[in-house]
């Protein structure tokens, strides 16, 4: 074998050996490198209670209720994406943009009791937010129509509470 010959088959091994390493890590981390499941997503998949997850969706209007005592910030909201909807347990302060009808994103653990116990809340950033797979679930369903300026509406009115929207994720 000549010089060139080893020098190429080196080479080749060494590629060989990097896209093995690289299926490999992408393999492992195919379910965590989405930026967050769906409420649909969440009850059909089965995902072990205590796993770390993000779900994204609307905050369900009239599911919001604070806690009684004064000195605690917990909050119980359902999130949903038109389909399913997924009950979350928030104890902090919420951000100022959180409120029903709105786009939310929480980061937390399934109970096993099919509650989700959030430890952060995301909420949306302008008026027009609406997370990809809410948008996808309510095309799905018929309930959503296209508008001028390349936003979106949902289209039944009053379809989940939502506002105006338009399919970013910020």
């Amino acid at each position: 074998m000549t010089r060139k010959q080893r020098r190429l088959a080196l080479i080749g091994t060494a590629l060989a050996v990097l896209g093995l390493a690289a299926a490999l890590v992408l393999n492992a981390l195919k379910d965590s490198i989405v930026f967050f499941n769906s409420p649909t997503e969440v009850v059909e998949k089965p995902t072990k209670p205590g796993t770390r997850i993000r779900i994204g969706g609307l905050v369900k209007p009239g599911t919001v209720v604070h806690a009684q005592a004064p000195d605690t910030l917990t909050v119980h909201f359902d999130v949903t994406d038109g389909n399913k909807d997924v009950p979350v347990a928030y104890t902090g302060a919420l951000p100022d943009l959180f409120r029903e009808g709105q786009g939310v994103v929480a980061e937390g653990t399934l109970q096993t009791d099919g509650q989700f116990k959030a430890d952060v809340i995301l909420a949306k950033h302008d008026e027009r937010y609406m997370p990809k797979e809410v948008v996808d679930a309510l095309k799905k369903q018929g309930r959503w129509q296209e508008s001028g300026a390349g936003a979106a509406t949902p289209a039944t009115p009053g379809a989940l509470g939502a506002a105006p929207s338009k399919q970013q994720v910020r």
